[in-house]
């Protein structure tokens, strides 16, 4: 069994709770996103365009630096997720270790 930081439980919890969606087509349906987290993995158009949305929505934007996004997610193809819920992106942004760059 790996272990995980404080952060990537935090990103399970939102996963199960379906506080969150994954991929850049699916952030475009939120109304409101409290955190975005992108791969490092992640094109660099793909990357702006993270950075566009987070800016619209005035939130924090997460780059990963060791595990990917997919590694952390589960997930396929994972490159870009956003958090929906404050809470759950308060405690993300609060256990952040070196696993992840802030990016604004």
């Amino acid at each position: 069994m790996e272990n995980k930081t404080k952060a990537q439980t935090f990103i399970g919890f939102a996963i199960r709770a379906r506080k969150c969606k994954i991929g850049m087509n699916a952030l475009q349906t939120l109304k409101t996103i409290d955190l975005m987290i992108c791969c490092k993995t992640a094109s660099d158009n793909t990357k702006k365009q993270a950075q566009k949305i987070a800016k619209k929505y005035g939130c924090p934007l997460l780059l990963t630096t060791q595990k990917t996004l997919e590694q952390m997610t589960f997930k396929d193809n994972a490159k870009v997720m956003a958090v929906s819920d404050k809470a759950l992106s308060k405690a993300i942004l609060d256990n952040l270790e070196k696993d992840f760059i802030s990016r604004n």
